[in-house]
């Protein structure tokens, strides 16, 4: 039988990337790619629902033109600070005295069961851990004896409105979606190992406009948060103190900028078109460096103070995989690594063939996590052998990803 094709659209602040891909047994294969300058967006939310469906269009024309196939539907990432994540807990009896996989699903729908505001949409549903009678942590309770099973999950929220934005966009593109998921769920798919995730790790999605946070401990996730803050904020603190233009900012932030000023030289200047026709300042690439290193370094107190404030702080040995084009800025791993006290890695995706010259930097974690993601999928639609009884990880994993909206 022939491998499925997928599409996944990442929606960004600064870009559009469609991805066409079939899912072949050892990875995806990429085989059309779509790239466009994002437009009507702003700190991942729809602002100009003409400019960002322009966008989105052009993206998935690209894409379907160099796949040579047509685009019906899709994945699409999703971010803002109108995501947000919440626990929630659900308990039944146990029928017969030993678990079953009825159970457990029973036990998952009652904690789905929550009063989720008129204005807010669930996203994602994640089982976090069961507990079963006074036993606490539990990660497999079927055939174990018990009278009382508790399910803890973690439910992902969004506006509604923000939401529905984003998809009358996509629509206008020709496309429907067939999912959202969110940022830095989709960048882990393509960056991290199942040690960083058994032992505890947090990944951030450094994007244009927000920052996403994933934390994972003992394989799951625990814990998600948006932070409005991303590299276009380096780009107007340029602009604001240089008198530039914001592309011309952006340019001398690509090309000269720096996290670390003790690293570059005082004395060394770059010329730069400022605003007025044909005028030209020199730039100290030293005092580039300065403000580039001081919002930076703000943003990564905001992650750590996020990581805190979530309680997991201390339960992250594998530290922090950061994703997104922010994180390429020269020495970003360094400052991250002073500021946040732990181990730090620059993550670009892996596990993908094909048309992937331009994808393999961490810019594009989240466009190939939403391949990932789809396979996950993929296979929990796939129906089992007869007289073959998956185990109960598996099972599970399908039944949860049932639950996506």
């Amino acid at each position: 039988m022939e491998a499925p094709v997928v599409v996944g659209i990442d929606v960004g602040t600064t870009k559009v990337c469609t991805l066409v891909a079939r899912l072949e047994p050892e990875a995806p294969h990429v085989l059309g790619v779509g790239i466009e300058p994002a437009r009507g967006m702003n700190k991942g939310m729809v602002v100009d629902m003409r400019a960002a469906s322009h966008s989105i269009a052009r993206s998935v024309d690209k894409a379907a033109r160099t796949a040579g196939l047509e685009i019906a539907s899709a994945l699409v990432s999703l971010a803002g600070s109108h995501v947000s994540g919440e626990i929630s807990r659900g308990a039944v009896g146990v029928s017969g005295g030993v678990v079953d996989v009825r159970d457990v699903q029973r036990a998952v729908e009652a904690a789905r069961a929550i009063a989720v505001p008129h204005d807010r949409e669930i996203v994602h549903i994640i089982q976090r851990t069961f507990k079963l009678d006074d036993q606490e942590d539990v990660r497999e309770p079927v055939g174990m004896h018990g009278y009382r099973l508790e399910a803890e999950v973690h439910v992902i929220t969004a506006s509604k409105s923000s939401v529905a934005n984003l998809r009358e966009c996509v629509q206008s593109a020709g496309v429907e979606v067939s999912h959202f998921v969110l940022n830095p769920l989709a960048s882990a798919e393509a960056v991290l190992t199942d040690t960083e995730r058994e032992m505890g790790v947090a990944v951030c999605d450094v994007g244009g406009g927000t920052t996403d946070i994933a934390v994972y401990i003992g394989g799951d996730v625990w814990h998600t948060a948006v932070i409005p803050v991303g590299g276009n904020h380096v780009t107007r603190d340029l602009g604001y103190v240089l008198h530039l233009p914001l592309d011309r900012a952006e340019e001398l932030k690509l090309r000269y900028g720096h996290t670390l000023p003790d690293v570059v030289p005082q004395d060394e200047k770059v010329t730069v078109k400022t605003f007025g026709e044909g005028e030209t300042v020199q730039v100290s690439r030293y005092e580039v460096a300065q403000i580039i290193e001081a919002r930076v370094r703000e943003l990564l107190q905001m992650i750590r103070h996020e990581l805190r404030r979530s309680g997991y702080e201390g339960l992250l040995p594998a530290g922090v995989v950061f994703t997104g084009g922010s994180s390429l800025l020269a020495g970003f791993r360094d400052v991250a690594a002073d500021e946040l006290e732990m181990p730090v890695r620059i993550a670009k995706p892996g596990k993908v063939t094909g048309m992937v010259d331009r994808l393999r930097t961490p810019a594009f974690a989240t466009s190939v996590g939403l391949l990932h993601w789809a396979r996950l999928l993929q296979t929990s639609a796939v129906e089992e052998p007869p007289k073959h009884r998956p185990d109960f990880g598996e099972q599970l994993k399908r039944f949860l990803r049932s639950l996506l909206p």
